[in-house]
């Protein structure tokens, strides 16, 4: 109903409103015209019965028409139409029932077709269920009453009220009026509807094409997205391996100090850009949910100890005091989850507290806050001294490429990801990250999570091997390496030769698929990205060859792609492992004496 109607509004247009449905609206104009000819009607009534002396059908007929008035009256002030229509039921089933019983005893044509009105009326009005209510509440006493005057047995102290042709005729006239309008206004109305219908089918259809060739528009938008990052990570990490392996392989030679120095700041420079590049790469494969949580057994303590590992020595390079703190109740736990996941979290957590701490002390801890047996609660939580956050920005800094303010950025550097990242990894396991921060005192970052318990015990690992000495195990492995980038190419062959390793070279999969068909390797470094054939390829026909031997020889994937599928698909292709670019030489030392140890 519109604000604007009120107790002397009479128009139409104020009850009606755009938040009623068509049909609704139907109904309010049913009854609006509707109550109007039933006002000429019974006053048309009320002035001939009254001059024809019948005092109880006059009655009857004032009543009637008082209550049209005031029903139309509530109508236009309140607009309910529900109650309006129970009320003129209830009016027409009584007088109807009185005139059969009391006024006329009697059924004839006027009260059949009040019985008509009473059953379409309430249907269309009221729905199903009312309809039936009603119609029963005056079918069931009229013929009840037609059954006991057949018997002749109906007979009550009160002379029937007889009518005159005229009164009759104004009745079944008004009455065929009302019924004739209350078909065509609703026949009107239900056609409407069904054009209405399928204008906004026509339209809906319409809006699904549009809709679907948006989406279209952004998958392929977001598939170029996708491509054009792995396009520029390849490009990218394929000169940043030649930067790092370099200073790598400059550092394996006794360089001097002042050259070690210069190195270390080469190699701590491509460390960082890469740290960047895989930064975006991160929050990128994130927002395009090609996420996958894995659910492995795994040791928290052991975890956490290599996650931080590397950060005491990051921390005591800066003079800072590192803490890591494991319930004790962890190491004996094999837990259910995603260690590599946990690993990014912690290590972009404890790398935020190292970089925003110039004194003090880093803080790690991991403690049980929940033990069910069968499943554990665990709260993290890496605590710092350093600038802290001010209370209006910590929402901020969990923003994509955002920081707290542009003199941290300045001062600090870094892309604003990490702790993007984080929040969002979080988010899609259903967790929260707790921040509490004073500013200049330091920052405490936590969050609880849950983790299914392995009922098996997890014995310590004893690491008893002897460091890798390449030069002694691998000297005698037959390589091949196929790989189009001259710089790498150049790269690698120095590197493999501070092994005594000598490689042969494929410049594309073609070749190497020959190199393996007419020679005898021990294992093959492939590269990804290769021109005439890749390296998926090449790998699949290698597995393909006749002689078992070469068609099983250990296959290592050298890739400077970050496409999300890149680990599923170098495996379906056959191959055994995978290094990304740029690598480190201890890895590819650890994954070819691994792949090679039983030769």
């Amino acid at each position: 109903m519109s604000k604007s109607a009120g107790f002397f509004n009479l128009s139409l247009d104020k009850i009606l409103s755009d938040d009623q449905s068509f049909l609704d609206q139907a109904r309010i104009r049913l009854l609006y015209y509707g109550l109007g000819i039933v006002f000429i009607a019974l006053a048309s009534l009320l002035s001939n019965v009254y001059y024809q002396h019948q005092p109880l059908i006059t009655y009857t007929a004032v009543a009637m028409l008082v209550c049209t008035v005031i029903s139309f009256k509530f109508l236009t002030y309140n607009g309910n139409w529900r109650v309006i229509s129970h009320g003129l039921l209830i009016l027409a089933t009584a007088v109807n029932l009185l005139d059969v019983f009391y006024t006329f005893q009697n059924v004839n044509i006027v009260t059949i077709q009040m019985v008509i009105l009473v059953v379409i009326f309430s249907f269309y009005m009221l729905g199903q269920t009312y309809g039936i209510f009603y119609s029963i509440l005056n079918l069931i006493p009229v013929l009840i009453f037609l059954v006991v005057q057949y018997n002749h047995a109906y007979f009550i102290q009160f002379k029937p009220e007889q009518i005159d042709q005229s009164t009759i005729i104004i009745a079944v006239f008004a009455n065929f009026i009302l019924l004739i309008y209350i078909h065509s206004h609703f026949y009107t109305a239900f056609y409407l509807n069904i054009q209405e219908l399928k204008k906004t089918s026509e339209d809906q259809a319409v809006l699904n094409e549009k809709l679907g060739s948006a989406i279209d528009k952004a998958e392929k938008s977001s598939q170029a997205k996708s491509e054009f990052l792995s396009t520029m990570s390849h490009e990218i990490r394929t000169p940043l391996n030649a930067v790092i392996g370099m200073s790598n392989l400059l550092l394996m030679s006794n360089p001097r100090h002042d050259q070690r120095e210069n190195l270390e700041i080469l190699k701590f420079s491509g460390s960082n850009l890469l740290a960047i590049v895989n930064d975006v790469l991160d929050f990128n494969k994130i927002e395009s949910g090609k996420v996958i949580f894995e659910n492995i057994g795994f040791n928290l303590t052991e975890l956490m100890q290599a996650i931080c590992g590397g950060q005491k020595i990051k921390a005591a390079e800066k003079g800072l005091l590192f803490n890591l703190d494991i319930d004790d109740s962890l190491n004996t736990k094999v837990l259910f989850g995603d260690p590599t996941r946990i690993t990014q979290i912690i290590f972009n957590l404890v790398s935020n507290a190292i970089k925003f701490t110039k004194e003090g002390n880093i803080g790690v801890s991991c403690s049980v806050i929940e033990d069910r047996h069968n499943t554990i609660t665990v709260n993290f939580a890496v605590k710092d001294t350093g600038i802290g956050i001010d209370q209006h920005n910590i929402d901020t800094i969990f923003e994509p490429f955002a920081q707290e303010s542009i003199t941290t950025t300045r001062q600090y550097g870094g892309t604003g990801l990490g702790l993007a990242i984080i929040k969002r990894l979080l988010e899609l396991q259903g967790l929260k990250m707790n921040v509490n921060s004073v500013v200049g005192h330091g920052s405490e970052f936590s969050f609880n999570m849950e983790f299914p318990v392995s009922t098996e015990q997890h014995v310590p690992r004893v690491d008893n091997k002897l460091p890798l000495q390449a030069n002694d195990t691998l000297n005698h492995i037959r390589m091949l390496i196929a790989e189009d980038n001259v710089v790498n190419v150049m790269l690698m062959k120095k590197l493999l030769s501070k092994w005594n390793i000598t490689p042969t070279i494929a410049e594309n999969g073609e070749r190497a698929v020959q190199l393996v068909q007419y020679g005898n390797f021990d294992i093959i470094l492939m590269d990804l990205q290769m021109p005439i054939m890749n390296g998926f390829d090449a790998a699949i026909e290698i597995r393909k060859l006749p002689d078992p031997k070469k068609a099983n020889v250990p296959i290592i994937a050298l890739t400077a792609s970050a496409l999300f599928d890149i680990r599923e698909r170098v495996f379906n292709s056959g191959m055994n492992d995978y290094v990304s670019k740029p690598f480190k030489p201890e890895e590819l030392l650890e994954k070819i004496h691994t792949l090679t140890v039983q030769i």
